[in-house]
Order: C-alpha cells, then structure tokens, then sequence
C-alpha cells in the first residue's frame, strides 16, 4: 500500500476537516497492511483470520479507528466496494509472492493502491464517475513506484514483483534478483518499468481539475513527488541492491514552487475549457 514521508507531506496542505478524513481512511488501511507485514511472527493462518475481523468492522465497526472511519464513509459517501478489494490486495500479499504479466501484477497494483484513490478521491472533491479511473491511475503508479525502489527489499523477503515476463524479455534471471546480482539487462529491465510507471502519472494528471482546489494541490504534490523517486533510480544507474532510492524532504521543498506553477496551469486550463463550453454556438 502506498504510504510514507511524502503522503504525510502532501496531506499538510489539506484544511484540518479534509485532513482529518485523510488520516482516518489511512489509518484503517494501515492496520490491515501493518497485519499482513506481521506474517513471520503470527504465520498466516492466524493473520488471515485477523483480516476476516478487522474487515467486517466495515460493516459492524467498534473499533475506534473503524468507528471514525464510518463516519468519514458516511460523510464523504465513499463507496464500500473499493474498500474490500484492498483487503484482497493485502491477502494476495500472503498468498501470492510472484506475477507473470503485467495484467497480474496491475490487477494487484490496483487492490493495494488503486483503491486507496478510489477512497480518498471524494474526501478531495472527486465526484464524476467518469474521473475516477484518474484516480486508479495514480495509486497505480505509486504502488509500482514502490516496488520499483524496493526489487531488493523484497527479494529478501521472498518475493519479486516485476512480472516474470518482464525479465525474461530483458534477460534477467529470476534467481539472480534473489540473490542480488541481476543477470542480463536488468537496467533496461528498470527503465522500461520506469518509462510504465510515468505513462500512468501523466494519465492521472488528466482527473486532477476534477478535484476541489485544495484536493488538486494535495494530490498534485503527492504524485509529483513520488514520481521523484524514479528519478533517484536513475541517478542510482538502476542499482536499487546497493541504495534505497528517495527524495529528502529537503528536496521535497525545493519542489513546492514547481507545484504551484503546475497548479497554476491546472486552474487556467479549467478556466479555459469553461469559457469554450460557455461560449455561443453561430
């Protein structure tokens, strides 16, 4: 699930009202994926019947942090659905530790991430049906962002994410990834997951104007700063084994102006396709 220092980031913008509802719906997601990173200590048995409970606090929350969540549900009409494919995402997590095509492993990307846009989307404004693929779009290219970055943090833990076909196409060896020295051309393996993960950033960026102002900034800052770290993959020649790719909130800050720039354009843009479509017909 996408989370981290850049969420936490973004979410400052946001009024304390819209900032509230953000952490609420995070921290319901985040207990089930803390839950699932408890596997070697519970086995799965014992987190699998943990997830069962934790997802019917959906229906019946007594839980304080379900509790919360409900009301932001209600209020902000977020819709169930998306929140019981991310608990078939996180289940996948303990049931699933490979993909072979990217239609597996997007299908994935859309349970653990997709859904968290879906979520979120109305608490920052979205409402059109037709924008909300925008949304998928974005926890889509973070979650892949995220694997990305973290090829070596996984395969320690058993696990490779970059779809089998993928690396057979670029001649890397599935068990050099477990050992830590890709074989073939594992940095033409990384630029062309780059290269995926940026073409779904620059779709998302089409459902931004479809957000609140504030839900356009929040959510612009957020994915322009993931999307940094693909950057740092490159500045790192593709070596994710030797470093963990990220952006220092140093950085961070040094991005505001461009975001504001951007938005700008967002903002004038809408204006402009406001007046076309006001514009008398001859």
């Amino acid at each position: 699930m996408v989370h981290g220092r850049t969420f936490y980031f973004a979410s400052q913008v946001l009024p304390t009202a819209k900032k509230r509802a953000i952490h609420s719906a995070y921290a319901f997601c985040r207990v089930a994926d803390d839950l699932v990173d408890r596997e070697p200590v519970l086995g799965t048995d014992c987190v699998m019947t943990r997830l069962a409970a934790w997802e019917d606090q959906l229906e019946h929350p007594i839980d304080p942090i379900a509790v919360a969540y409900a009301c932001i549900r209600e209020r902000y009409r977020i819709p169930i659905e998306p929140n019981r494919d991310l608990f078939t995402g996180v289940r996948m997590d303990l049931t699933q530790h490979e993909y072979a095509t990217w239609d597996d492993l997007s299908e994935y990307c859309y349970c653990v991430a997709g859904t968290v846009g879906l979520i979120t989307a109305p608490i920052l404004g979205a409402r059109a049906q037709d924008t909300l693929s925008h949304a998928v779009e974005l926890g889509i290219a973070m979650q892949l962002t995220n694997i990305l970055r973290d090829v070596a943090e996984d395969a320690r833990l058993g696990r490779i994410y970059l779809p089998l076909e993928d690396l057979a196409a670029f001649g890397v060896e599935r068990d050099s990834i477990f050992a830590g020295a890709p074989t073939g051309d594992f940095a033409s393996l990384m630029r062309f997951e780059i290269e995926r993960a940026r073409s779904f950033y620059e779709s998302a960026r089409h459902g931004y104007a479809a957000l609140d102002l504030v839900g356009q900034f929040a959510t612009l800052t957020s994915g322009h700063l993931y999307g940094k770290i693909l950057n740092q993959i490159e500045a790192l020649d593709y070596d994710v084994f030797s470093e963990r790719a990220h952006v220092s909130t140093l950085a961070k800050v040094r991005e505001v102006p461009y975001i504001v720039r951007s938005l700008a354009g967002i903002q004038l843009n809408a204006r402009r396709e406001s007046a076309r479509h006001r514009r008398p017909t001859q």
